[in-house]
């Protein structure tokens, strides 16, 4: 099935998120959180995804995480991530108590499409001082992709990760994660990149943009994701394609943000401040652009 026909279907059945010019979104993806092994390639941004975190919650953001959260085609067991970054899921957890917590599942964590076993993996978690299963994320639904339509003028915009379509992503996603466990981790180890990543291969990156792409021009319909990890904020008059990069940059993360109406590609990182102290910065990439704009 191509990528467009596999967007649609998704798009076509995606909840809808009522949103006005009051609400505060923003969207993070591609945190491919592991076990904190020299594989995981979160660990070294940690610090920074927990700070953005709290000051989102502190600020009334909702929290949309749009796929790959988990990097479950290298970490076998979710208890092992889960135990490695309980700091990141006790506040991520705090945002979905408020109700402000939307997760959509990517390639790497495309097992979360099975509602039971996000039941039974996400719902309860493993207290090791009281060693009795308490709730967590209880309730929790994990959606392919979501629509957030705005209230007074009806316009919608598409969030999904973005790796519909693409064979060893999405309908061979057991074959590509096979390939990942057995060949590359033991690969990365040593500093190898996969190319079949987008995110790792330039061609394959530029051949998934043009598929979204195209899709987004023939339904002239405004699209936010990830996958590539490449952060997109399109020119005033270029086709509404807008992509939130990764938490997994060498010294940033990335993310979009909606506000008052307008829509921000937005960076966090670590600066030293004129005393040469290391700061964790929130930096303005691209926009604000009013939403009726997109």
């Amino acid at each position: 099935m191509s990528t467009s026909s596999r967007l649609t279907e998704v798009f076509e059945s995606a909840p809808e998120i009522i949103f006005d010019d009051e609400s505060k979104l923003v969207f993070f993806s591609d945190s491919h959180r592991g076990d904190n092994s020299w594989a995981d390639d979160f660990a070294h941004n940690q610090s920074l995804m927990f700070y953005a975190l709290d000051y989102y919650l502190k600020a009334g953001f909702t929290y949309v995480e749009v796929g790959d959260g988990e990097e479950l085609w290298e970490t076998v067991h979710f208890a092992d991530i889960q135990r490695a970054h309980s700091h990141i899921y006790w506040k991520i957890s705090q945002f979905y108590q408020d109700g402000r917590f939307y997760k959509i599942f990517g390639n790497h964590d495309i097992v979360w499409k099975d509602p039971q076993k996000v039941q039974r993996e996400f719902w309860p978690y493993y207290n090791e001082i009281t060693r009795a299963e308490e709730p967590f994320f209880t309730g929790l639904e994990i959606h392919e992709g979501l629509v957030f339509k705005h209230r007074e003028t009806g316009q919608r915009i598409f969030v999904v990760h973005g790796h519909q379509g693409d064979l060893l992503s999405d309908k061979l996603w057991w074959l590509g994660r096979l390939l990942i466990r057995v060949l590359w981790k033991p690969l990365q180890l040593l500093g190898i990149r996969d190319p079949t990543s987008p995110a790792q291969n330039f061609k394959k990156q530029k051949s998934v943009e043009l598929e979204i792409n195209r899709w987004v021009e023939e339904n002239n319909q405004p699209l936010i994701c990830g996958h590539t990890h490449r952060p997109v904020f399109p020119d005033a008059g270029e086709q509404p394609y807008y992509n939130d990069g990764s938490c997994v940059h060498p010294r940033c993360i990335t993310g979009m943000e909606i506000e008052n109406g307008e829509i921000s590609l937005i960076k966090w990182w670590i600066t030293p401040n004129d005393a040469g102290q290391l700061c964790v910065t929130r930096a303005l990439l691209e926009g604000p652009r009013k939403i009726a704009e997109v």
